[in-house]
């Protein structure tokens, strides 16, 4: 039995505590909130973020920081990935240089065009780190429907010990060497779902959908390969399973998100009728930033960014992406 801490309570965060439990390892869940913490001891839920999903009676959690990190040397973070940089540089001092840290986070920095296993080396220096990232929805996952995942590291022992850690009879976990290409598909495909979201807002069908999803996929992968990654690791749990989910589920914020975009219109009014954090709207720009710098066209990519940052309308946006001349459909090129 390992010992591991998991840091925030919300959905994602509860849901693998779950999963870390049933995989046999002893867990301290830690939340900022007391209300969400004293219910998780007392009730075994955790109702603002699961609903009446019931926790495993031996889960435990916290609000005392200082506890949760000298409970274990495994550390999985389930917070905020725009929070991800302040809130390291307030927790730095309690990272031991023999540390395991596991990210959950899939997004790109939006100041530094930084993936989040990149800012955390940037704030606290080279610890091991590794990446659990896949088609997981929280709301499938509690329940503890049948679920993939990879655990992907920069060499195979770590990614090895991340599987073990999480490995249940339900959630089946495969490795992964490929940290970077794992990483950047899990943050690319957000900015995917709010394609395909935006088109069903639209009124468009399965076609369009289809579409979107499959040159959206492509992008990832030339992507991934522009930047030294394996562009394979696109067609795998982290690029292409990852994309089904998010784009194929109501579940998923950023395609519920999508539609509310393209059936309003316009961001403003998307807005006034969302109070969630949605990524693919944070790191859309951030990520035509990252193509850029590589000289890769990813027009999918493009048109969501600006329809994010108000210069085009969703229509106007189709109709750019549909004037494009076609080429020789390569999966890389």
């Amino acid at each position: 039995m390992s010992k591991v801490s998991v840091f925030g309570a919300g959905a994602w965060g509860s849901t693998l505590a779950q999963v870390l439990c049933d995989a046999g390892n002893e867990v301290l869940l830690w939340g900022r909130k007391d209300e969400v913490v004293n219910e998780i001891n007392s009730k075994h839920t955790n109702s603002k973020y699961i609903g009446q999903n019931v926790l495993p009676t031996e889960l435990r959690a916290t609000t005392d920081l200082e506890e949760a990190f000298a409970f274990s040397k495994s550390y999985v973070l389930a917070i905020p990935s725009q929070q991800l940089r302040a809130t390291l540089q307030l927790w730095k001092p309690y990272f031991s240089d023999d540390c395991l840290i596991v990210s959950t986070l899939k997004g790109i920095e939006i100041s530094s065009q930084m993936r989040m296993t990149e800012v955390m080396e940037d704030v606290i220096g080279k610890h091991r780190i590794a990446l659990i990232t896949g088609p997981n929805l929280a709301d499938e996952l509690i329940l503890r429907q049948p679920a993939g995942a990879v655990a992907a590291a920069t060499n195979q022992a770590t990614s090895e010990e991340v599987r073990a850690l999480f490995r249940t009879p339900y959630y089946r976990v495969y490795t992964s060497v490929d940290l970077l290409g794992c990483e950047l598909a899990g943050a690319i495909k957000n900015v995917i779902a709010l394609a395909v979201g935006i088109s069903i807002g639209m009124g468009f069908g399965e076609n369009t959908q289809a579409m979107l999803i499959t040159r959206g996929l492509n992008e990832v992968a030339r992507l991934c390969a522009a930047h030294g990654a394996d562009p394979l690791s696109a067609a795998g749990l982290a690029g292409m399973g990852d994309l089904v989910a998010t784009c194929g589920s109501p579940l998923s914020r950023n395609r519920t998100f999508g539609e509310l975009l393209g059936s309003t219109g316009s961001m403003d009014a998307a807005l006034g009728k969302w109070d969630k954090t949605v990524e693919g709207v944070s790191s859309s720009g951030a990520i035509v930033e990252i193509a850029h710098r590589v000289g890769i066209e990813v027009p999918v990519i493009e048109s969501v960014a600006d329809i994010v940052n108000g210069s085009l309308t969703p229509a106007a946006a189709l109709q750019r992406l549909m004037e494009i001349t076609t080429k020789a459909e390569n999966f890389i090129r």
